[in-house]
């Protein structure tokens, strides 16, 4: 007799506890579907491909979105004269060079946003072939230096219509050489 009065007094002050922690979780779980994984998936991990950072302000489709593709001192061995910025044929969104730029950058973290901190004067030229792969070529006045400033490509474009995954690759041609050579690549995920 005592044990069951026991038990219904536990049983009544987990009832008390547990409702309303029900009921105040609920809406904060319609939310978990933005949660982001902080996972990147990059094809051909093993071919020689070199990841490198970037920062997008939105990543849904067909919303303006502003992308930083980040050049950071370890991703620089020499001064760079040239930079070429391949785009997937599947990125179909329209390109203006008015929108394209070139700056030095503090890239963000918990504490600070990702923002540029000085333009860098540049030439810039948006190339397209036969097979319609588009590249961005440019130019910088005076060569970008490989000491510790992390630089950045700035794209201001609207999302393309499809969802997905966007790898970007980027070269540069350095002081001496006539050929440019790979620096890395850039995964975009658009959902």
């Amino acid at each position: 007799m005592i044990k069951t009065k026991k038990l219904a007094l536990n049983f009544k002050i987990l009832r008390f506890f547990l409702i309303p922690t029900i009921l105040v979780s609920t809406p904060f779980l319609n939310h978990v579907k933005d949660a982001k994984a902080g996972l990147e998936f990059q094809w051909d991990q093993d071919s020689g491909f070199r990841r490198l950072k970037w920062y997008q302000k939105e990543n849904k489709a067909r919303f303006r979105n502003k992308i930083y593709f980040f050049l950071r001192p370890s991703d620089r061995k020499n001064d760079l004269l040239k930079i070429n910025l391949a785009i997937p044929k599947t990125f179909k969104a329209t390109l203006n060079t008015e929108k394209i730029s070139l700056c030095k950058v503090r890239i963000g973290g918990f504490q600070d946003r990702t923002k540029c901190l000085e333009d860098i004067p540049a030439d810039i030229e948006i190339n397209t072939d036969e097979s319609s792969l588009r590249s961005i070529n440019i130019y910088p006045y005076s060569p970008i230096p490989s000491n510790k400033d992390s630089y950045a490509i700035v794209l201001k474009v609207f999302n393309p219509k499809k969802s997905g995954l966007f790898q970007f690759h980027s070269y540069g041609q350095t002081k001496g050489t006539s050929v440019s050579s790979y620096l890395g690549s850039w995964t975009i995920v658009i959902d």
